[in-house]
């Protein structure tokens, strides 16, 4: 018996996923009037029926759950007078699956939502994208925060929330985002990058960084992958966990008992940008004596005070710095910038990130609603910036 020509076998899982095909030339086609729209400023032929809203979340990232969680938490934050919400989900197989309720979906690792091992009619992004107006790619990691999505919009002629293709694609690579920002003056610490060629660090890197040092990969977020190594005898092992995650590594110097500091950056549909007030995340009790995956998103070993109990002059000097970081490695739209504050209030960025989480216990919106800005005030500001930029050259 022959195989129907519009099911097939996922590589990976082994799930049976149906198929209907449609190029990206025909979700182009079907979306000109977007480009058209944004381009021009007749906003006002939208606002007839309600903005399509396209919120993409899952994917192929060791993130997957994380985006799945933030997915959960965005729309029912929607505003249900202005935005219809088309959902859409990516396996970690990589098959794009309709109207996904992320709600509904079974637990996973950390006992977050998750698209492992669900059988879903899988459709071509092509036709998933069809006559959306906008989308929002709450994708974290690989193959969605690091600008390939975001290519795959711009092909289609779709504005989409953040970051375009160069920033994320920069912001995502640890290593070259912590260049661009040193060659702007701002401080980012001390740091080696391991290409795939290298299999540990020399012995002058070593006595460059000292110890302890953390070992991450490249391009990963959410903590994944990352070790924290206070004997070079387990650097080996710290490269190699890395390296499940990404063949490129980076391995930074540990600040001396820092204040680890975040702010959320804003970008304002008349081009406005603005940093939120800080927020400080503080390690309580017997818990990770650093903010792991599992402090994060599983355990209650950290706490955050929002806003951070600082002086008016270094909460000033923060909000500043994350602006001027966050155009310096040309974001638009929204990031979220850490800090280290050392003990001599010296400021360094550690990293940024261009798709922070939207899970309930995100920085990103609880930074912004201390600021003033609720939750979905935050989502209609980031989707009308998107709107009012449109895709192609910015």
């Amino acid at each position: 018996m022959g195989r129907d020509p519009h099911v097939r076998v996922g590589a990976e899982s082994g799930v049976v996923v149906q198929v209907e095909r449609l190029d990206l030339q025909h979700a182009a086609e079907a979306n000109w009037r977007v480009g058209t729209i944004a381009q021009t400023g007749r906003v006002a032929r939208m606002t007839q029926r309600k903005t399509r809203v396209a919120v993409v979340f899952g994917g192929r990232s060791s993130e997957h759950e994380v985006s799945c969680q933030s997915a959960k938490s965005v729309l029912p934050h929607l505003d249900a007078d202005r935005f219809e919400v088309v959902p859409i989900g990516i396996t970690p197989q990589g098959q794009w699956a309709l109207g996904t309720d992320p709600s509904a979906l079974e637990p996973g690792a950390g006992n977050l939502p998750t698209l492992r091992n669900q059988t879903v009619v899988a459709i071509e992004p092509g036709h998933a994208l069809k006559d959306v107006d906008v989308v929002f790619p709450l994708l974290h990691g690989a193959w969605g925060e690091d600008g390939t999505i975001q290519g795959l919009l711009e092909l289609g002629g779709l504005p989409y929330v953040g970051p375009g293709v160069f920033a994320s694609a920069a912001v995502m690579d640890k290593v070259f985002a912590k260049k661009i920002l040193q060659a702007e003056g701002i401080n980012v610490g001390k740091f080696v990058a391991l290409d795939r060629a290298a299999t540990t660090l020399t012995l002058d890197e070593r006595e460059h960084l000292g110890l302890p040092v953390f070992v991450k990969p490249s391009r990963a977020g959410s903590s994944v992958g990352i070790s924290k190594v206070s004997d070079w005898a387990d650097l080996d092992a710290a490269i190699f966990e890395a390296r499940q995650h990404d063949p490129k590594v980076i391995i930074e110097a540990a600040v001396v008992n820092p204040r680890e500091i975040e702010l959320a950056v804003l970008e304002f549909p008349d081009g406005r940008v603005e940093a939120s007030l800080p927020a400080e995340l503080r390690p309580v009790g017997d818990g990770a004596d650093w903010y792991d995956f599992e402090a994060k998103y599983v355990n209650d070993s950290y706490e955050a005070d929002i806003p951070a109990k600082l002086d008016d002059d270094v909460t000033a000097q923060l909000r500043e710095l994350a602006v001027t970081a966050f155009k310096a490695l040309d974001c638009q739209g929204l990031s979220r910038v850490d800090f280290f504050l050392t003990e001599q209030n010296e400021l360094i960025v550690n990293e940024l990130n261009t798709m922070p989480g939207f899970t309930p216990i995100s920085m990103y919106p609880k930074a912004w609603d201390a600021t003033g800005i609720d939750f979905t005030t935050l989502l209609t500001t980031l989707i009308e910036t998107a709107i009012a930029r449109g895709s192609g050259l910015r």
